[in-house]
């Protein structure tokens, strides 16, 4: 049995359902379905889960919103009506804009995309439909429960075919929550854990990962096996064709995660293992990406090695504020904290503040502006001088680096650069390790 999850683009409008049937009746072994809200048609279009989140806005602040409602509403019957369907979501769609209308939750209000694409995508199917709040719970705390999922899909999914919505989950009380942007990833990957399936599918509109970001890189290596640890790294810096947290239910149970394109189902995509097998003739890195936007805070305490409290009074401050540490490299006297910048808004003063009274420092100063760039390969742990030639290539593209972090495993260098240098430097770092690999390729 494999767990087929469907991206926005994939369930956009009619034509993309009938692509998606197609692909589900060419394999048996696809009997569950995990479907996203309808995303965007063309260009210039708005993804429906967007609409919801403005029409929930604008009803709470009390200046609206039923024309936008209205635009959602059009939506879904065109689907319906577009494929004959005899399914009428019409009674539900005005039932959930009274909810809104009476002050529903923002989560509420946004997994409806998800539920109304599924409702449709199972009668267009003949599959059941099995609603996500029945079986994906949450704790009183809006923590994810995953003992009590397990079970609960167990008991539920059983000898038939399914489609279920992605992107959220529910309470005990029946209280809607849902996972963050991206989040039919999480759920697909919950299903298929559960089940211990053979295969999660995960269809979307590109055909897998490539070594790079396109919009940077013309024409970049598309990546056919890429290992659990090489995609959460290169996903979390900002490779945006799977959800990074989708990775561990899956991981868990050691099941494939398969890329592949709704648009060109021929297409090979990206094979996820548990482990690939490197050899030393294998490309060195698998991919190149990374995220702008950070902020440095450097921390400067003379003998700050002999304070054994220092560092957790240090992280302290921003566990409080509520801010996540995403990188902190440090050296004898000195620690650097690296943290979103929009994390930071509102909060600046009170942070450096804290730090002030908590740690008594000698120095502190703040560089915004950051950009990470992660460079990710398993294949870097077997060869000598990668390092060498990743800060060669930079240094001689005139590139500064400002911040290093290598973790101990080896397959991944992280590298702080200006905002301004960052699409230079993933241009940089693919042409230095996969432009000549990739042109000896293609001319074959």
């Amino acid at each position: 049995m494999k767990v087929a999850k469907f991206g926005g683009t994939s369930c956009a409008d009619a034509s993309q359902f009938k692509k998606v049937k197609s692909i589900i009746m060419a394999d048996s072994e696809r009997k569950i379905a995990i479907v996203s809200a309808p995303g965007k048609r063309f260009a210039d279009d708005h993804k429906i889960t967007d609409m919801l989140y403005l029409c929930h806005q604008l009803m709470e602040i009390g200046i609206g919103g039923e024309e936008v409602f209205a635009s959602i509403k059009e939506r879904f019957l065109k689907i319906q009506n577009d494929l004959n369907l005899t399914i009428d979501l019409e009674p539900e769609l005005d039932e959930v804009e009274q909810k809104l209308i009476a002050g529903t939750s923002r989560d509420y209000a946004a997994s409806r995309g998800e539920y109304f694409s599924a409702k449709l995508m199972a009668a267009y199917l003949d599959y059941q439909f099995i609603d996500a709040a029945d079986i994906i719970r949450f704790d009183q705390n809006g923590k994810y429960d995953e003992n009590i999922t397990r079970i609960l899909i167990k008991e539920n999914i059983k000898d038939s075919c399914f489609v279920i919505p992605g992107f959220y989950g529910a309470q005990e009380n029946g209280s809607i929550i849902t996972f963050s942007r991206g989040g039919s990833d999480i759920t697909g990957s919950i299903v298929a854990s559960a089940l211990s399936v053979e295969k999660y599918e995960n269809w979307t509109d590109v055909s897998g990962f490539l070594a790079a970001d396109p919009r940077i890189v013309d024409n970049p290596m598309p990546l056919r096996i890429v290992t659990y640890d090489e995609l959460r790294e290169l996903s979390y810096m900002g490779a945006a064709v799977l959800h990074h947290e989708a990775i561990f239910p899956a991981r868990q149970r050691g099941i494939p995660i398969h890329i592949l394109n709704t648009n060109a189902p021929n297409d090979p995509g990206t094979l996820i293992l548990p482990r690939a097998k490197r050899t030393k003739s294998d490309p060195i890195l698998t991919g190149v990406a990374g995220v702008k936007d950070f902020m440095v805070i450097n921390v400067e305490k003379y003998r700050m090695t002999e304070d054994v409290s220092f560092l957790r009074k240090l992280c302290s401050v921003f566990e409080t504020n509520g801010i996540q540490i995403h990188h902190m490299p440090s050296s004898i006297d000195t620690v650097s904290l690296i943290v979103r910048e929009e994390s930071m808004q509102g909060k600046e003063r009170k942070i450096l503040e804290e730090i002030d009274i908590y740690c008594s420092p000698d120095r502190i100063d703040i560089t915004p502006g950051l950009a990470l760039l992660a460079v990710v390969g398993e294949n870097m742990a077997m060869r000598a001088g990668v390092s060498a030639r990743v800060f060669g290539a930079l240094a001689d593209a005139g590139i500064n680096i400002r911040m290093i972090s290598q973790g101990s495993s080896e397959f991944n260098i992280i590298v702080g650069i200006a905002n301004d240098d960052f699409e230079k430097s993933v241009a940089t770092i693919y042409n230095e390790f996969f432009r000549e690999n990739h042109d000896d390729s293609a001319s074959h």
